[in-house]
């Protein structure tokens, strides 16, 4: 399989390019006023808006730091009902892929319930790399602020 590597701090994290429908640069995106932690705004991606959730600050308590390696990863966002989403995430040094079959990862032996996008883990010579589930990725209240249906009156 293969998979895209990117940072959140000093540690690396991948994701199942397979979940993936692009990577673009930085750009600019509108912030949302009140909107839940982690969520940084939304952007215009071809005509429609695609919210974007800053790993960072989710997992870290602290935005991306903006370089020029840090990217909008854009995934197809699997709700539990089975309905897809676009959805952006901020990755900092998101510059490498890596090949790795399913059997090369293993169980960190650490639950983190507040955690449960966290996967199982496999190393190179520059130590662990955790892989990251989308679909875990957003509590149940995030995901409804997100792809709730508003209906324009």
């Amino acid at each position: 399989m293969l998979f895209l590597l990117f940072h959140l701090g000093e540690d690396r994290y991948v994701l199942d390019t397979a979940q993936i429908e692009e990577v673009l640069p930085l750009v600019m995106f509108k912030e949302i006023p009140q909107a839940p932690a982690g969520v940084a705004g939304a952007f215009n991606y071809h005509g429609a808006p695609v919210p974007v959730i800053d790993l960072a600050a989710l997992t870290l308590g602290r935005a991306s730091r903006v370089r020029m390696s840090t990217r909008i990863i854009l995934v197809n966002y699997v709700e539990p009902g089975g309905e897809t989403h676009l959805l952006g995430l901020l990755g900092e040094k998101t510059t490498e892929m890596i090949r790795r079959e399913p059997a090369d990862f293993a169980d960190t032996g650490v639950a983190v319930d507040s955690a449960l996008y966290l996967g199982p883990v496999t190393a190179d010579d520059r130590g662990l790399i955790q892989w990251i589930e989308p679909r875990k990725l957003l509590p149940e209240s995030v995901r409804d602020a997100l792809f709730r249906s508003t209906a324009i009156l």
